[in-house]
């Protein structure tokens, strides 16, 4: 399996600049590259990447996505004066060109392409290219927005002819629209392409009417297209995990791609005089880790805006850390997406609800009068307009003066142990774990304990080390010792006690435990709120009074791959990012169907909460899944899942209904404004 985080990146792509005045440009600098090759260095992440020599790209490629005319263009701007680069420059919107902007560009879909051969030879799992000029503006016959050629289209389309791939994702998340990205594959069903984007109701730029939640794509490409209009500023990390959650994720997952690109943009990031956004760059490791799960782990990131220098040096460094598998950092202070974020999520399930079988429940229509659009006419016709016409000008010289203060995100330590295992000494798993020591011998103390709390005549000793070895793991990993670990026991049950106990008396964080199965779970577990459970399985639950205790019933269990994977998308991740737990215990009841490689994804996303810190049980008899969980608790990638059926129609009613309900305690479940709230329960009752 391949390993490795590509870095591709080279200052020869820093040698152009604005040469004259223009407001509309004079943020994109040469610094914007220096800054975030400086601070991978300073944080010693350069040194851990695999670098990647870059190239120029043939006229050949380039040609992939764009006209042969204006490729000609193009080649001829290297010899023009002065006034002739402006009077070329003109015909387009928001860029400028440079003596040496063409020789750059191609460097730039080159540094792509080296960085695509890279992951599909299996040379690196994943990587990042730092490249300029940025790209996902660029169309077909036009420079625009910065870009002179589309740099991910170009390689997408490369990928597909070269490597035959059949589905390629792209997550677009530049605060801008990427509408040469959109246009290039908008009728083509092979590319799904996301963005989320500053829009104000067209009144930000590029404000196109096409940028819109209801441009889905057209033709066989209908449905292909997800545009996620923000219409305020001020967007912060609640939101954009929102929005994966509740649009991007199902539907990647039911897509399933061979490859996953992100245009990497972070002007979408704190301090930026573009986006005005709240988001902070500790925000990026876990939407890249959310996307590590999909297409084996294949994820090319290509970097398109950003003009804080300090925010986009961090939000690189915490992209590249988490692609080279440091554990994430700690999540905090998440609660539910603001009304107008909560509008935009309505519309866009609404739109593609015909689409996507994940989708096919939604209830909400799309909001007919967005809270925002009242603001942003009265705005117009005072004569204050916030942005409408040029790139980079901000939201007036009130905005542009105020200096926005974030905390610098925190360092993210990796234990010098990355998985313990407590398994028989017969039993392989990958070299890189490390097995639990038996000079660790519990004390007299614990021992008694363990025999009055969970055995009622005289302990068997294998029994009783077994949970020693739990305790074990878990003091180990209170003390940073290890990063996670993964136990097989006599009786899973029995080990989920010991282990949800011991959290509750030494630990000082919440614990999340994640039950796949039909076991039992005492409800004694979350009766102070420092454990939440989430169990999902095929029985029917008792009456569910606790807001930390869930349960997901599936009429076919866990085997259900397309009802599982919807289950932990829409009800389990929102509620464990916004739990924020300092431990996940993870526990495969015996004989809960669980297929290998649905229960590798479900162990890989886990690991984006906790720094990491995982613990997994399986019962005697379930050895067949040990090396898949041992591999996953590594960090390898999982397998794909292929496209995903349509859940059953009765477990998504369910699963509705439990969301309706628990969403009043736990806002990382809402995905429908006020209004459209009150049309979800009027359908629901209906049903």
């Amino acid at each position: 399996m391949s390993s490795g985080t590509a870095l591709v990146y080279d200052e020869e792509m820093t040698r152009y600049k604005l040469l004259w005045v223009d407001p509309a440009c004079k943020i994109e600098v040469p610094e914007r590259l220096t800054v975030s090759h400086t601070a991978l260095q300073e944080e010693g992440l350069a040194e851990r990447c695999v670098s990647v020599p870059i190239r120029q790209a043939t006229d050949a490629e380039i040609l992939l996505a764009h006209s042969e005319e204006y490729l000609e263009a193009v080649k001829k701007t290297p010899h023009m004066s002065l006034d002739e680069l402006r009077t070329f420059t003109q015909q387009y919107g928001d860029v400028y060109f440079h003596p040496n902007i063409y020789h750059c560009a191609k460097l730039a879909i080159g540094a792509t392409l080296q960085l695509v051969d890279s992951v599909m030879t299996g040379k690196v799992r994943n990587g990042m290219a730092l490249v300029r000029p940025p790209g996902h503006h660029s169309q077909r016959s036009a420079a625009n927005g910065f870009c002179v050629f589309n740099n991910v289209a170009i390689a997408a389309h490369y990928a597909k002819k070269q490597y035959d791939i059949k589905r390629v994702l792209i997550v677009d998340w530049d605060v801008h629209h990427g509408q040469g990205v959109q246009f290039a594959f908008e009728d083509d069903p092979s590319v799904l392409y996301f963005s989320w984007h500053r829009y104000e109701h067209q009144g930000f730029w590029p404000n196109l009417r096409e940028s819109d939640y209801d441009s889905v794509g057209k033709e066989k490409g209908a449905g292909f297209n997800i545009n996620v209009p923000w219409n305020k500023v001020g967007m912060e990390n609640s939101d954009y995990l929102s929005v994966f959650f509740h649009v991007l994720l199902p539907i990647a997952y039911e897509f399933s791609p061979d490859l996953v690109f992100v245009c990497a943009g972070f002007d979408s990031a704190i301090g930026d005089p573009e986006g005005h956004m709240c988001a902070t760059p500790d925000i990026f490791a876990h939407l890249t880790h959310l996307l590590k799960s999909l297409a084996g782990g294949k994820l090319c990131a290509v970097l398109e805006g950003g003009y804080n220098l300090t925010s986009l040096a961090q939000s690189v460094c915490q992209t590249v850390q988490t692609l080279l598998g440091d554990p994430a950092p700690q999540t905090s202070e998440l609660n539910g997406p603001c009304e107008s974020a909560l509008e935009s999520i309505q519309c866009v399930r609404s739109a593609h609800k015909p689409y996507w079988a994940c989708l096919k429940h939604t209830v909400a229509p799309p909001v007919s009068e967005p809270s925002t659009k009242r603001c942003k006419l009265a705005e117009k016709e005072e004569g204050v307009q916030a942005e409408g016409g040029q790139k980079g000008e901000g939201d007036g010289q009130k905005a542009e003066e105020e200096e926005v203060v974030w905390m610098k995100p925190p360092s993210r330590l990796a234990p010098p142990v990355h998985t313990e295992v407590a398994l028989p000494a017969d039993l392989e798993v990958p070299d890189r774990c490390d097995r639990v020591r038996s000079s660790l011998a519990p004390t007299l103390e614990i021992l008694q304990r363990l025999r009055d709390n969970f055995f009622e005549g005289s302990a068997e000793e294998d029994a009783l080390m077994s949970l020693c070895s739990v305790i074990a793991l878990f003091e180990k990993m209170k003390k940073q010792e290890i990063r996670n670990g993964l136990a097989l026991v006599p009786d899973v049950s029995v080990a989920m006690l010991c282990a949800a106990q011991h959290a509750r008396m030494s630990l000082t964080n919440r614990l999340l435990l994640v039950y796949l199965g039909d076991g039992e779970i005492p409800t004694y577990v979350t009766e102070d709120g420092k454990a939440l459970v989430v169990q999902i399985s095929s029985k029917e639950p008792e009456e569910q009074k606790s807001r930390y205790q869930v349960s997901v019933t599936l009429l076919k269990g866990c085997s259900d791959v397309a009802g599982l994977m919807q289950a932990v998308l829409c009800l389990l991740l929102p509620l464990a990012y916004e739990y924020d737990p300092g431990l996940v215990l993870l526990v495969r009841g015996p004989g809960s169907g669980v297929g290998k490689a649905a229960w590798a994804q479900i162990t890989s996303l886990l690991q984006g909460l906790a720094q990491g810190h995982t613990l997994a049980l399986l019962q005697e008899g379930e050895e067949e899944a040990v090396g898949t969980t041992a591999a996953s608790l590594l960090g390898d990638p999982a397998p794909s899942l292929g496209p995903l059926g349509a859940p059953l129609p009765e477990d998504m009613e369910a699963m509705e209904r439990l969301r309706q309900r628990l969403q009043t305690h736990w806002g990382l479940l809402q995905n429908a404004a006020a209004k459209g709230k009150e049309v979800e329960e009027k359908g629901q009752n209906q049903d």
